[in-house]
């Protein structure tokens, strides 16, 4: 696997080093000691899985609270989407810059976004579906969120959404040092 740093601390690309034959290819997706080797002690507990019927489905931002902040790594399945990750950590000197990047099920390449990060997408394709591997549970009463079009990370999206949950379009505006 290839471990590309964002600029913004523990937030990694991760990409597939396919090993190919004239079946196709074979490529780990997660191994233990290579994450590990690559300074990250994530270990899934919880995969999920989110489809998206619609071209321009939004989902997010949304993050998990300490004492329940997650780890996720974040593929592809089928389609397309523009993925975008967000520092919200209250002490960092990043918080409030975002990274995006398109995610398709065609590179398998994956987000390893770490605890402290917003998290959300809009689809590019219709029929998307997105993997999450987390490494806690997911803990109610501790879900957090922030509107994709809030003016404090200034996130350049690629579309508009067409679809949002009425949930995405109600969270407050994100004052620095809450997250």
């Amino acid at each position: 696997m290839i471990f590309e740093p964002t600029g913004l601390d523990g937030l990694l690309v991760v990409r597939p080093e396919k090993h190919t034959d004239p079946r196709g290819f074979f490529a780990r997706l997660w191994c233990a000691e290579e994450f590990a080797a690559a300074g990250c002690a994530f270990r899934p507990t919880q995969i999920s899985a989110s489809f998206n019927e619609a071209e321009g489905t939004l989902r997010g931002l949304h993050w998990q609270a300490p004492p329940h902040a997650e780890t996720k790594l974040v593929r592809v399945t089928r389609g397309r989407i523009w993925d975008v990750a967000i520092d919200v950590r209250p002490d960092s000197v990043t918080q409030g810059r975002w990274f995006g990047l398109e995610l398709d099920a065609a590179t398998h390449t994956a987000l390893l976004i770490p605890p402290g990060f917003a998290h959300g997408f809009v689809t590019l394709t219709e029929a998307a579906e997105v993997l999450y591997a987390i490494d806690v549970p997911y803990a109610p009463g501790f879900g957090r969120g922030a509107r994709f079009d809030d003016p404090a990370f200034g996130i350049a999206w690629p579309r508009p959404p067409a679809v949002i949950a009425d949930k995405d379009l109600s969270w407050a505006p994100f004052a620095t040092g809450s997250g």
